[in-house]
């Protein structure tokens, strides 16, 4: 079964064309023929004379990036993008949600669904549709919510995952906290699942297990594109009887994504370390398994710095996530381990009850997978997706900071001319408040 990639704006693009090198790869690394040809079906396609072509859409209101995305792919010999695979205009959305979603979105959807149509077609089977964007701008955010809403609507029995980059806290954009509301809020509606990286985290990543001393975004969509392929890749489930999974998406959101209030999920990969010190460091199962456990119940997002002063409560008084350094309650975890000697490996004690809500079985609420295929050059690695209280401060702040701005009418008028009104913003807030309260009374 295919996946179909749609990538939006320009993080989108950027992240989707990493994640399509680095796929693509992994899966022409050494003697993997079946792993190759299951990894090959659900991400490519292939022409007459054998060459590989990514099943991906690329959008955007400007074409550079693309031009640079379809180019760069090319120029790697291994695989590209489809030459009539890609929509872009002359004129971006100026950061604003409200032009992207009100204007460009509706002016272009017939163009971008024939698109969307066509790429399909080529899909034997269609296991569902995963859309790329960041939700700080205007195109990805604003044209991204659009796009997602026509995916539902022709496609509503299709599994959607929605990727999104969340802008650094500091700020990229001055309202990229109303651009972030407007998308989520509106995503929470007609999504399945929504898998989010945090720029802030994946920049201490690149500076402190990396080593990159001048940090490009080329160097953050990597480190993201290696834990989504680590997600992606085939992978053998409980109920797969020894054959790689047919189904990567609706498996992953039947795994985690169990109740429609809460579909945040958040993922930490275990080992990342410069590819130059790869050669000499050694890992074993129920090391790197002890460090991802304590990653996962204080809520840190990388093996460095981690608090181990943090245990599962022993009863149901459940220190709430807002405070700091509390534990973080989840609903529902996936560990994916990869590598050699994987059939040995335990799950290092993620399955524990003490680490779940009260009102789901922690045999329901932990999904395992396995390949004894190494992962990007790691001998063996270990990536938990989880759906937990992880996102909740940081989403929590961003909702604040939009509230106070919208309280003093701040560059509200410039939503207003493209059509979003106060109430617009008001039911978003109120939909994101909801969301905060349901992940904070996880027990």
């Amino acid at each position: 079964m295919s996946v179909l990639t749609v990538q939006l704006g320009q993080c989108g693009n950027q992240v989707g064309q990493e994640l399509f090198d680095i796929i693509c790869s992994d899966a022409q690394e050494g003697q993997r023929k079946t792993y190759s040809a299951a990894s090959c079906e659900r991400f490519f396609h292939q022409t007459a004379h054998g060459d590989l072509v990514a099943r991906a859409l690329l959008i955007d209101m400007e074409p550079k990036v693309i031009n640079r995305s379809m180019s760069m792919a090319a120029k790697s010999g291994r695989w590209s993008y489809g030459e009539s695979s890609h929509f872009s205009q002359k004129q971006g959305s100026g950061n604003n949600w409200a032009n992207g979603y009100c204007v460009h979105g509706p002016r272009h959807r017939d163009a971008v669904e024939e698109l969307v149509r066509r790429e399909v077609e080529r899909c034997d089977r269609l296991a569902g549709l995963i859309a790329m964007m960041s939700v700080a701008g205007g195109t990805g955010s604003g044209v991204g919510t659009y796009v997602t809403q026509c995916l539902r609507d022709i496609y509503p029995s299709s599994f959607i995952l929605n990727h999104l980059t969340w802008p650094y806290g500091t700020g990229e954009v001055i309202v990229q906290n109303y651009n972030s509301v407007l998308t989520l809020a509106h995503l929470y509606q007609l999504s399945d699942a929504i898998l989010v990286h945090e720029n802030d985290t994946v920049h201490r990543i690149c500076s402190r297990l990396l080593n990159i001393k001048h940090i490009s975004f080329s160097d953050v969509n990597r480190v993201i594109a290696h834990q989504l392929g680590s997600i992606l890749q085939p992978a053998l489930t409980a109920d797969s009887h020894g054959a790689y999974s047919r189904n990567p998406l609706g498996e992953l959101v039947s795994a985690l994504a169990c109740h429609p209030e809460y579909k945040l999920l958040s993922v930490c990969t275990i080992p990342q370390m410069a590819s130059s010190s790869i050669a000499y460091s050694t890992f074993s199962w129920p090391g790197l398994l002890k460090h991802l456990r304590q990653m996962l119940i204080s809520n840190t997002k990388m093996e460095e710095g981690i608090d181990w002063q943090v245990r599962p409560p022993a009863d149901s008084g459940r220190s709430r996530s807002l405070a700091g350094g509390s534990f973080n309650t989840s609903l529902a975890n996936l560990l994916i381990l990869r590598g050699k000697d994987v059939y040995s490996a335990e799950t290092g004690g993620i399955d524990d009850p003490a680490l779940y809500t009260s009102w789901l079985s922690s045999k329901e609420a932990f999904s395992l997978w396995k390949s004894p295929v190494p992962f990007n050059k790691y001998e063996k690695s270990a990536t938990l997706v989880s759906n937990s209280q992880a996102l909740l401060r940081p989403l929590d702040d961003m909702v604040g900071k939009a509230w106070n701005m919208f309280a003093s009418r701040a560059y509200i008028h410039q939503y207003i001319k493209f059509g979003i009104s106060e109430e617009d913003f008001l039911d978003s807030f109120t939909s994101l408040e909801q969301v905060i309260s349901s992940y904070s009374q996880l027990c």
